[in-house]
C-alpha cells in the first residue's frame, strides 16, 4: 500500500500540518523538523499527490504534449525539445501519440485533464477544432505548434512553410527543372485530410512556378501519408503516371526516403535523372545514401519557443494571443543538380 501524508506524520512524529507546510514551502518550520519530515518522506518512499494539489487551487508543474506521430523524426525531435526547455522551467511532460485519429485526440485531452495538467501543447494534425474551442472557453492553456487554426485564436509556433515551398520551387526551377512534382502529407491517403503545413508548401510551390510563367499542373501533385512506404507507393504511382517530373519535392524527409526508393527501384539515378527534395532536415536527411537536399525547420526553438509561450499562459504574464512565425533555410545536398 502507498505511503499516505498520514504515515509520514507518524514516522516523523509531527502533526499532518507540519507535513503538508514541508511539502508546499510554507509556514515557519525549524530547520531540524524539517530534516526530520523530508527523512521521513525518504524512508517511506512517500511522493505528494499532484492531484491533490491541483485540487487545493496549485499548479502541478506537468504539461502536456499531443503529437500526431512519435514515430516521425521531427515530431520526435520537437518533443525532445518541449521536454528538455519543460526540465529547465520546472516542468514534467506527458507525451501522447495521437496518430492523426480525433477519437484518440479526444481520449488523451480527457486523460491530461484528469491528471490536472497545467496546459497542453498541441502538435500538427491535430483535427479537433471543436474541442479546441471548448477548451479555451474554460481559459484552458493552450499553444499549437507547427500549425495555424485561423478561426481559432491560439498562440502558435510554426515554420514559414510558404516561404519554404516557395523557396525550393525557385531553387529547382534556377537548376533547369520545369516538371517538379509534389507528395503532400496527408492522413489517410485523403485530400480532406492535407496537413496545414503541406498547403502552405504547396501555395509556395504554386506561386513559384506562376512567378516564373510556368502554369501549375495538379496532376503533378499527389497526397501520401506520413511513412516510408506510403512515399515510396505514391512517388511510383507519380513516376508511372506519365512523363516522369525531373524533380520531386517531398513535404517532408520521411516522404522524400520513400521516393527515393521508389526512384531507385525503377532505375533512374539521383540526382542525375531526378532530383529530390525533401522538408524538416530530421536526421534521416543525413543519413541516407545520397544526404538529402532539404529545407531546415528550426525545431529547437520551436519547441522551447512553445514551451516558453505555454508557461507564459500558465503563469498569467500575458494575455494576447501570439502567432510565432520561424524562417526556414534550404539545405543543398547531393540529391540535386543543374538539370543536364
Amino acid at each position: 500500500m502507498k505511503p499516505t501524508i498520514y504515515d509520514v506524520a507518524k514516522e516523523a512524529q509531527v502533526s499532518i500540518a507540519t507535513v503538508s507546510k514541508v511539502i508546499n514551502d510554507t509556514g515557519r518550520i525549524s530547520e531540524k523538523t524539517r530534516k526530520r519530515v523530508l527523512e521521513a518522506m525518504e524512508k517511506l518512499r512517500y511522493q505528494p499527490s499532484v492531484v491533490a494539489s491541483a485540487l487545493t487551487g496549485k499548479r502541478t508543474n506537468t504539461l502536456g504534449l499531443l503529437i500526431p506521430d512519435l514515430a516521425n523524426p521531427f515530431f520526435a525531435e520537437v518533443a525532445r525539445h518541449v521536454e528538455d526547455r519543460g526540465q529547465e522551467k520546472g516542468f514534467n511532460v506527458i507525451m501522447c501519440s495521437t496518430d492523426y485519429n480525433p477519437a484518440k485526440e479526444a481520449k488523451y485531452i480527457s486523460l491530461l485533464k484528469q491528471k490536472q495538467v497545467d496546459g497542453i501543447i498541441l502538435g500538427s494534425g491535430f483535427y479537433n477544432d471543436q474541442m479546441i474551442a471548448e477548451l479555451q472557453q474554460e481559459n484552458f492553456p493552450l499553444v499549437m505548434i507547427s500549425q495555424e487554426i485561423p478561426a481559432l485564436d491560439i498562440d502558435t509556433v510554426s515554420v514559414d512553410d510558404f516561404m519554404g515551398g516557395y523557396q525550393v520551387t525557385q531553387y529547382l526551377l534556377s537548376l533547369g527543372h520545369r516538371r517538379i512534382g509534389v507528395i503532400a502529407e496527408s492522413f489517410q491517403d485523403n485530400p480532406a485530410n492535407v496537413r496545414w503545413s503541406s498547403k502552405e508548401r504547396i501555395r509556395g510551390y504554386r506561386e513559384a512556378l506562376e512567378a516564373a510563367g510556368i502554369g501549375f499542373d495538379e496532376d503533378l501533385v499527389f497526397i501520401s501519408n506520413s511513412t516510408i512506404e506510403a512515399g515510396k507507393r505514391v512517388a511510383g504511382a507519380l513516376l508511372d503516371a506519365g512523363p516522369h517530373p525531373t524533380a520531386i519535392f517531398a513535404l517532408n524527409d520521411v516522404l522524400a526516403i520513400g521516393t527515393i526508393k521508389a526512384v531507385r527501384e525503377r532505375g533512374l539515378k539521383i540526382p542525375e535523372d531526378i532530383a529530390i527534395v525533401g522538408f524538416d532536415d530530421t536526421i534521416l536527411a543525413t543519413i541516407v545514401d545520397p544526404p538529402l537536399t532539404t529545407v531546415a525547420q528550426p525545431i529547437r526553438d520551436m519547441g522551447y519557443q512553445a514551451m516558453d509561450l505555454l508557461i507564459e499562459k500558465i503563469e498569467g504574464k500575458e494575455n494576447t494571443t501570439k502567432r510565432i512565425i520561424l524562417s526556414p533555410q534550404l539545405m543543398i545536398r547531393q540529391t540535386t543538380c543543374p538539370l543536364t
